[in-house]
């Protein structure tokens, strides 16, 4: 249960740590009722005398309490709820004083410290100190609740306080007599860890308040501070901020014979110089930690080739990247390739720069891959510079990359959906140029991109290019892609030009939907001869005609030689079937167009005018048109 008590507390303290300091007072007392009156004469708890009875405002801070009342609180009530009654009705002011003096009259009653010490946390943790903390701890140590102790000392390394040396003593003492061994070396070791923390503050405040000199160097040495390479280190990154005040201290200890500089310490140095301001002596330096025998650890690589590309110091960048690679401890390839990037997004793309990053990533067996090249122009993207893409693949294939199939056909559809048009030639040239012929895919991926740019007479080249090269057979899905920009851009009529030309003299067979789209679209777009047309080609190939748009087009804008054309050009007999001109009756009839029906009627070969379901229709018709006519003179 006392564990559990203090786990509350422990989060109790996390919580609060951060609340501003307040008047060393409590809490006004304007806001409680009236019916608090003076006189308590039936409560077991006295009134102190010392404190005004009847005022709006708080009780001042100097006014000393009487400790006892607020100890016999908290001693014999354990509710904090009537705790709080009892503070009021007895007018209680707690300042820091109070807390530190109720703690040392609780001394050996560490449950009631434990509830006071709680207490003021919820209601004013700003009147708890070090001193307060230091006094909370002694008592949980001198009375053996050995397993709150080490987590108050926790809370309170947390927050910045050291264990006071009154309270190691007292508790030392009580650990030795209880023959707590184990205790006994944890806390000589944490108060030989506070003594060395005490030393490096001190050291750290010497070396950044003062202008270097002989005098701060007696202060430094009269500190007696064993230096190691974990202290120079830990000073050296306190003084991050001031890297001359750093640089001068690392001189100084290895001059001075108090430490001989290893890696770690180089690195540290290394680490705070890595800035623009100080890159002469930054250069200087891992020169010297080089010819010393030391590394640059990734570590430091990796913080100052951030900070070097945060402050767009690529040429350095590049030069850290080239000495870290000639090291033993090298960066892995991810750094390559972050590098790359930073080149290439540069305001100006130094190619040289960014050759040298290639030569040293690749001469240390690292490969050239398609997410390095992705990785690449997307930055190159991103900058507003995809017309450069051409010059950094080619660097890139310089020195070994080859682009896969589906990168290459990334890349040929960005440059053609982007509308570099020069620069997809150029791409797919060098490819041939290799050795390499560009694959089917590619083709319909530049087709495709010219499509999404807008360029429709780039993309009819490409798709040129692409049969002389690969044959007409397996050019269906392309011409389709082709077909539909065409019509999307209101060109149905041009796109009926081009298939025509190509079925005719190029013996392309167009995919079915290809010539379902384009009757569509030419009608929407004014070419009902040419539709026509393009459905005597799907014939040829043996599609099944697609009449239904030509139909619902002509029952609505067309006449009677719009339909007889329309019938002629659907089948490849003399005459179509009876039930065509049957169903070119209907729609007439159904859009109300019986003049229409009348006129198509009169062109229609003697059999279809004789024919009796064709006479029956229109019997029929001129039936309801009579008893329409009779209705409305009736009416």
């Amino acid at each position: 249960m006392k564990h559990q008590q203090w786990r509350i507390l422990h989060l109790l303290l996390r919580t609060h740590h951060n609340i501003p300091n307040q008047p060393q007072v409590l809490r006004s007392f304007s806001s409680i009722p009236h019916r608090f009156n003076t006189n308590h004469s039936n409560s077991k708890f006295t009134i102190n005398p010392n404190f005004r009875h009847f005022s709006s405002e708080p009780v001042l801070a100097n006014v000393e309490p009487d400790h006892s009342v607020i100890v016999e609180i908290f001693s014999k009530t354990g509710d904090l709820n009537d705790v709080n009654k009892h503070l009021d009705s007895n007018r209680v002011s707690i300042n820091h004083d109070a807390v530190n003096a109720v703690l040392g009259k609780f001394e050996s009653d560490p449950d009631s410290a434990r509830r006071f010490f709680k207490w003021v946390l919820e209601n004013h943790p700003e009147r708890l100190s070090s001193k307060s903390y230091n006094a909370m701890l002694c008592v949980l140590g001198t009375n053996g609740v050995v397993e709150e102790f080490w987590d108050l000392v926790s809370v309170m390394k947390k927050k910045g306080y050291g264990v006071s040396k009154w309270v190691w003593e007292r508790v030392l003492g009580f650990f030795e007599k209880s023959g707590m061994d184990g205790d006994v070396v944890k806390l000589k070791e944490l108060f030989d860890n506070d003594t060395v923390e005490r030393k490096f503050s001190s050291l750290c405040r010497i070396v950044r308040n003062n202008v270097w000199s002989d005098e701060v160097e007696g202060q430094i040495r009269d500190l007696n501070v064993g230096f190691d390479s974990e202290l120079v280190k830990m000073v050296l990154e306190s003084l991050g901020s001031e890297p001359n005040k750093a640089l001068i201290f690392f001189r100084w200890v290895e001059e001075s014979e108090v430490f001989k500089h290893d890696g770690c310490t180089y690195n540290a140095m290394a680490r705070v110089l890595g800035r623009e301001d100080s890159i002469d002596r930054f250069w200087k330096l891992v020169g010297d930690m080089r010819n010393a025998g030391f590394e640059m650890e990734v570590e430091t690589f990796v913080k100052v080739l951030g900070r070097f590309c945060k402050r767009r110091m690529i040429k350095d960048a590049v030069e850290l990247y080239e000495f870290a690679m000639a090291g033993d401890d090298k960066p892995s390839p991810p750094c390559g390739t972050f590098l790359l990037k930073k080149v290439v997004s540069s305001k100006e793309l130094d190619m040289d720069l960014f050759s040298r990053v290639l030569k040293v990533f690749t001469g240390n067996g690292n490969a050239l891959t398609d997410s390095v090249a992705d990785a690449v122009l997307k930055s190159l993207t991103s900058v507003g510079k995809i017309g450069e893409w051409n010059k950094v693949l080619k660097e890139m294939e310089d020195y070994g990359f080859v682009a896969s199939g589906s990168l290459r056909s990334k890349i040929a559809y960005r440059l053609g959906a982007t509308g570099k048009k020069e620069q997809a030639n150029e791409f797919v040239n060098r490819i041939e140029e290799s050795g390499s012929n560009p694959d089917h895919k590619l083709w319909n991926s530049l087709v495709e991109g010219h499509c999404v740019g807008g360029n429709l007479d780039k993309a009819f080249e490409s798709f040129k290019e692409m049969v002389e090269k690969e044959g007409v057979a397996s050019a269906g899905y392309t011409f389709d892609l082709l077909m539909n920009s065409y019509c999307q851009m209101n060109r149905a009529k041009d796109a009926s030009k081009v298939l025509s030309q190509w079925v005719n003299e190029k013996e392309l067979k167009p995919r079915h939907s290809t010539y379902k789209l384009l009757v569509t679209k030419l009608l929407t777009q004014g070419g009902f001869a040419d539709a026509l047309n393009i459905l005597g080609l799907m014939r040829t190939h043996g599609f099944p005609p697609f009449t239904e748009p030509l139909i619902q087009h002509i029952s609505k804008r067309g006449n009677g030689d719009d339909a007889i054309i329309f019938l002629k050009a659907m089948t490849s007999k003399k005459f179509p079937s009876t039930s065509m001109y049957l169903v070119m009756f209907n729609v007439f009839f159904d859009q109300g167009r019986h003049g229409e029906a009348q006129n198509f009627l009169s062109k229609c070969p003697r059999y279809i005018r004789d024919h009796a379901d064709v006479l029956d229709l229109f019997c029929s018709m001129n039936s309801k048109e009579a008893d329409a006519s009779s209705g409305m003179l009736a009416a």
